[in-house]
């Protein structure tokens, strides 16, 4: 992202420092082999319980920026529920080695099968769905900061691979759209990229010219006091995911003090829902049991949520 030093305080914010929280039972492993097109070298590491289900889920959780893979793997529960339920969770390892942001911003990761970070994380997914005969209905992603960011980038990019995203302090596709790799954009962070519902509509619709199947349902998180990656990010990921889902523009329903007390939850529907963090800065904290029942992930039986099965919420 940011090269200009005098981005480099701002930027630095986006490193979360991440709690070892994790008790998972094995290893977080290296996948060395070649894998599939990764035109950026994003560093490949999987986490495989000991007792999978038969078609297993995957989840994909890319870390904050400053961070790295085993960060994301201590600083959450998620290797831990797959011991108990048995899905994989791949960790993407940014090849950024500046300052360890993910590629949001190229014309490459915001096109399908175009390139850049987002196209070696899908490769990751389907080398890991064809080894472990994993359940390509059930593919999800959740990150935070730029993780966060990059969960935008892969469903926009990628609505015929993932289900469901969940992102964290994050900022709308393609807001962070740029000349190059690691282009920051203050304008955004800022707040200051606008749009309406439909003019962030045609930027995800572009990524992916013709694409008229499945649309991945989002939740999304941000704090009010986020001064890194201001609230109106917020404002603008409620315009853009529910206008392409085809949702209403105001919630159909809100829930205070959800799920951590001073946090709202405004549904828009079946596919989409937003929470609003009174309070908390840029250093958000995960919520895995809100992201589990999002994805359905404790389901392990024939009816779980999916692509295919979209009735189960």
């Amino acid at each position: 992202m940011a090269r200009l030093s005098a981005l480099s305080v701002l930027v630095g914010a986006l490193s979360l420092p991440l709690a070892l929280v994790n008790a998972a039972a094995n290893q977080l492993e290296k996948v060395t082999v070649n894998f599939g097109s990764n035109p950026t070298n994003v560093g490949f590491y999987i986490y495989v319980p000991t007792n999978l289900t038969s078609n297993p889920p995957v989840l994909v959780n890319p870390h904050a920026c400053h961070g790295q893979a085993s960060d994301a793997f201590t600083g959450s529960q998620y290797a831990t529920l797959a011991d108990e339920y048995g899905f994989i969770v791949i960790y993407p390892d940014s090849p950024n080695e500046a300052d360890k942001c993910w590629d949001v911003s190229s014309s490459q990761t915001l096109s399908h099968n175009g390139g850049g970070d987002s196209l070696g994380i899908v490769s990751m997914v389907r080398y890991v769905l064809n080894k472990y005969n994993g359940d390509a209905n059930r593919v999800f992603a959740t990150g935070v900061s730029s993780g966060a960011m990059m969960t935008n980038v892969l469903l926009g990019s990628y609505p015929d691979v993932f289900a469901a995203g969940s992102a964290f302090a994050g900022v709308a596709f393609g807001c962070f759209a740029g000349d190059g790799y690691g282009v920051w954009s203050d304008d955004c962070a800022t707040g200051k990229i606008i749009k309406t519902g439909k003019e962030w509509a045609a930027i995800v619709k572009a990524a992916y010219p013709g694409y008229k199947g499945y649309r991945p349902k989002m939740q999304v998180f941000h704090g009010t006091a986020d001064t890194v990656l201001y609230p109106q990010n917020l404002q603008e990921e409620i315009k853009e995911w529910t206008t392409v889902l085809g949702l209403p523009k105001s919630p159909i329903k809100t829930v205070l003090n959800t799920p951590v007390s001073g946090w709202t939850k405004s549904i828009y529907g079946p596919t989409f829902e937003s929470y609003s963090a009174e309070g908390v800065p840029h250093n958000i904290a995960n919520q895995e049991p809100t992201v589990m029942a999002w994805f359905d992930l404790a389901c392990t039986g024939t009816k779980c949520f999916s692509r295919t099965n979209c009735e189960r919420h």
